[in-house]
């Protein structure tokens, strides 16, 4: 379509078209303009760059200017899908160089997406370059931008713009036999990929995140972290990398890069600075897409902090102090993935780690590495399951056993067995709380006088993020809202303050670090009566309370009253 740029005959200076066109339509000053244009000219770079940073006309704005000035249909660039763009019909650096995206070909014409339709320089090199015309479409320049450098940048100059330079060194890499070099070789040693994620894995370090997401899609690819419970999406990288970073990570995690098909689990790590070890659990998954894959950051220093870290109320300490000094008998933790059920294990095993005990746990892998503690990586495949590991434990003279999950009738039946012949057991379990444990065990087929003789404590617990101590701020939460939250109405007496997450330079919006919330249910006599005549986890709920147990949602409204975290938050995480 043809175009026909707007004269201004008072221009004192000879400025570009788009100039003389926001001049003419009264958005742009002929000083400003001016201005604009020196500045341009001293920078070495566009009018419309330097009119975009000076912000004297918005992307839409001018956009919708150019659209009336130069009778050119307007698009919104939120509507087009740039990975159904046509490629290869117009040089990528010309794109770049002019921020024009190549939206269709229709006969000899291409229809281009620009901001500035009065620049005649990229009309002429497109059309020396593509024997082809052009037809404008008018787009926001913003969105032009984002979207030329999407579709228009290679992986390896992608990748080294996210990543920068960097020198690392994963610990302990295998080496690649030469069959497998031969076929992967492209794919295991290209250099942006290495240093991207080497990239991510130290940021999500840094960041004190608990799992990096790698999650492809079928037109784009992502990364996201998991900080204090909660995913954030960190980078969108090329989606052309997501089988190349999938064989990088299996060969260095030692997991076979040809099966593609199953899911596969590994470990690896990651060496910065002399001494600086950084261990991480890879698990894949096949999806419609390509393969995702999460990474589990595993702090061993996490299992030393002390109980007192973790967040227990005083009271809760002492029941949890008091069954792990036991010298026999069943402690659960129970909770969702992620609530932190293995950190307070392994604090309790931690406590108990001395020179006389003997210490054996199995798990589905083991997280973190406790010297003086024996520990087994169950291997189904290989036959040696929780089951088959509990056996050989029994004959090794142990004093305390750590099942890392009770999932069906055979480990449950062999941990009990255990707790009642003068072991402590300490094992998880997937529940809600902690009444329900017992009546899951029940359901598992477990009878009720083996869990009454052998369970001597239940924990319950979830992990709920902690307000940022320099920008927390107080709430106006009206009554009735802390009645319904389950607050009693004597605690409404105004002796406590609630607060709210507010942001800062220091936090994730409002929030850093999270505290645990606990509901510690020691089996009294009289539990264990209602466990005998097979009773419900309801009348077991209720013998609770009258017993002084506070359910995780009292626990949370306690933390609350404290200050450490929100009521949103507390009711995100104790869903009564």
């Amino acid at each position: 379509m043809a175009a026909v740029e707007p004269a201004n005959k008072s221009s004192s200076v000879a400025l570009p078209g788009l100039g003389r066109a926001l001049i003419t339509a009264g958005k742009l000053a002929q000083k400003a303009a001016e201005d604009i244009y020196q500045k341009a000219l001293a920078h070495r770079t566009s009018f419309i760059v330097e009119l975009m940073g000076s912000g004297a006309v918005s992307a839409a704005d001018l956009a919708h200017t150019m659209s009336q000035a130069f009778s050119a249909p307007l698009l919104d660039l939120d509507a087009i899908d740039p990975q159904r763009l046509p490629k290869d019909l117009l040089d990528p650096k010309i794109c770049q160089a002019y921020r024009i995206l190549v939206l269709s070909k229709r006969s000899n014409r291409l229809i281009i997406a620009t901001a500035d339709p009065s620049d005649q320089e990229v009309v002429e090199k497109i059309k020396f370059s593509t024997q082809m015309g052009v037809d404008w479409i008018i787009a926001e320049y913003d969105k032009l931008s984002k979207m030329v450098e999407a579709t228009t940048t290679s992986v390896a100059e992608a990748m080294d713009t996210i990543i920068g330079g960097g020198d690392f060194q994963f610990e302990d890499e295998p080496i690649i036999t030469e069959d497998v070099a031969e076929t992967n070789s492209a794919e295991v040693e290209d250099a942006p990929i290495v240093k991207f994620l080497h990239k991510m894995l130290l940021d999500a370090f840094n960041m004190r995140a608990s799992d990096l997401h790698f999650e492809p899609y079928e037109h784009y690819y992502r990364v996201r972290f998991r900080i204090d419970g909660e995913l954030r999406e960190i980078s969108t990288p090329p989606i052309a990398i997501k089988d190349k970073l999938a064989s990088r990570i299996k060969v260095i995690s030692r997991l076979d890069i040809s099966e593609k098909r199953v899911p596969q689990d590994g470990r690896m790590k990651l060496k910065i600075g002399a001494d600086r070890v950084i261990d991480f659990r890879v698990s894949t998954l096949p999806t419609l897409f390509g393969e995702k894959i999460v990474i589990r950051i595993l702090d061993p220093s996490s299992a030393k902090l002390g109980i007192e870290a973790l967040g227990y109320e005083p009271e809760e300490k002492e029941r949890l102090l008091h069954a792990i000094g036991r010298p026999y008998g069943m402690i659960l933790v129970t909770g969702p993935t992620g609530s932190g059920k293995t950190v307070s294990l392994y604090t309790c095993l931690n406590m108990l780690n001395k020179p006389g005990v003997n210490i054996a746990t199995a798990e589905d892998p083991s997280e973190i590495n406790l010297p003086g503690v024996n520990q087994v990586n169950v291997n189904e495949k290989a036959g040696l399951t929780f089951a088959a590991a509990l056996k050989s434990f029994l004959r090794q003279d142990p004093d305390i056993i750590m099942v890392g999950e009770i999932r069906d009738l055979e480990t449950a039946d062999i941990s009990i067995k255990a707790a009642q012949t003068g072991h402590l057991v300490l094992s998880t379990l997937h529940t809600n709380d902690a009444p329900t444990t017992l009546t899951r065990m029940r359901n598992m087929g477990i009878a009720p006088f083996n869990i009454a003789s052998s369970v001597i404590l239940i924990t319950a617990q979830r992990l709920a993020r902690r307000l940022c101590p320099n920008c927390k701020a107080p709430a106006d939460i009206p009554r009735e809202a802390l009645l319904d939250s389950g607050f009693g109405e004597d605690e409404l007496d105004g002796s406590w303050v609630s607060y709210r997450p507010v942001g800062c330079s220091a936090c994730n919006n409002g929030y850093k670090g999270r505290v645990g919330i606990y509901q510690v249910m020691p089996i009294s006599e009289e539990i264990q009566r209602i466990i005998l005549r097979d009773g419900s986890a309801l009348e077991i709920a209720e013998q609770a309370r009258r017993e002084g147990v506070r359910s995780l949602r009292e626990s949370g409204l306690y933390k609350v009253k404290m200050g450490l975290t929100s009521l949103e938050e507390v009711l995100a995480v104790t869903n009564e």
